[in-house]
């Protein structure tokens, strides 16, 4: 195997093995391994038809010990059973989660990257509705797969750096009362052409605002934003948006340090307070945001020194991926060290 692993693009890639499990006749059934990158679905499965679908995202990190760990995992098993009963489907218990998760990572472990290159090991489980329906209705069948890549960084490829992003008032991600505080496909499809529309115009991402007043921050594309003022952490608190575990990490991170940490609704003409903005989540865990620009209006807000990250988000970001690689201690216990790989 010859992968050059500081050159990972954040994107999928072919590894040997991945798990399945189906709940079946009231009751989930033995985890199943597979060497096969498809699976047999049922033309009128709801998950095609009505949307069941959920998925999580985590991240394998080699330590400097040469330990693999893992952040959190437990709150991406309770945050995958809040978005199954949220769309009617059955939830994976916590222990069927956790053999799951930990069984492919033992059959795939010489595709974790190795410690300083950047890289991690990351793990997709997916729920779908596999049963069929026709009528609109939830399926009597679900399958859980959970299958995983060595990714690189999501957005920067060249180092901890700013990127600019687009502030967006003719899409909305979510409707009030709908699913934007669960992880399911839906939320992903409806941001889609919003997203695609801001890379074509020269941006890392979008931003998008709430769709009832359209006056609040909502999500940055696919990760929760936050801003730093004086010695304030704040990131909006919303129905419409997915609660970030990084996110979550990073507000404690923050008071640890003696900051204020504030999760409230965030006006878009706040934006001009802060001193430094970034976006949250799994996959680019902090990345710095430089510029936002509004579509609509012409209107431009820039954070801290052109090309460079501002010192909370830096340290933030320093702080966590210290504890993730095993580089300082984990005083929460947030990490679980992955025996035998």
């Amino acid at each position: 195997m010859n992968i050059d692993w500081s050159s990972l693009p954040f994107g999928y890639f072919k590894t040997d093995y991945n798990v399945r499990c189906y709940f079946r006749n009231g009751e989930w059934g033995e985890l199943e391994i597979s060497s096969s990158e498809h699976i047999n679905v049922h033309m009128a499965a709801t998950a095609l038809h009505y949307g069941q679908e959920a998925f999580e995202g985590m991240k394998v990190f080699r330590g400097i010990d040469g330990k693999a760990r893992i952040l959190r995992w437990e709150e991406n098993a309770k945050r995958i059973r809040r978005s199954a009963e949220g769309i009617m489907m059955e939830p994976v218990p916590t222990e069927k989660f956790k053999e799951a998760i930990f069984k492919v990572i033992h059959l795939n472990k010489k595709y974790i990257p190795p410690y300083g290159t950047g890289a991690a090991l990351y793990l997709r489980p997916l729920l779908i509705g596999s049963g069929p329906q026709v009528g609109v209705k939830p399926a009597d069948e679900y399958l859980f797969v959970v299958f995983v890549a060595p990714v690189g960084p999501y957005f920067y490829k060249n180092g901890f750096k700013p990127v600019k992003i687009q502030l967006v008032r003719d899409y909305d991600r979510t409707a009030p009362h709908g699913t934007g505080h669960i992880k399911v496909g839906g939320n992903y499809a409806a941001s889609l052409i919003a997203a695609n529309r801001a890379v074509v115009e020269g941006y890392s991402s979008v931003l998008f605002i709430d769709s009832k007043e359209n006056k609040y921050i909502d999500e940055a594309g696919p990760a929760n934003f936050f801003g730093i003022k004086g010695n304030t952490y704040v990131t909006p608190d919303s129905e419409t948006i997915l609660p970030s575990i990084i996110n979550m990490s990073l507000r404690q991170l923050a008071e640890d340090m003696g900051m204020k940490v504030e999760r409230r609704p965030v006006l878009i003409e706040e934006l001009e307070e802060f001193e430094e903005a970034g976006a949250c989540g799994t996959a680019a865990v902090i990345t710095p945001i430089g510029v936002i620009h509004d579509r609509e209006t012409g209107k431009t807000y820039k954070f801290g020194e052109e090309g460079k990250a501002g010192p909370v988000s830096e340290k933030l970001y320093k702080k966590l991926t210290a504890i993730q690689h095993g580089e300082e201690p984990d005083p929460y216990g947030w990490t679980t060290v992955i025996e035998g790989v």
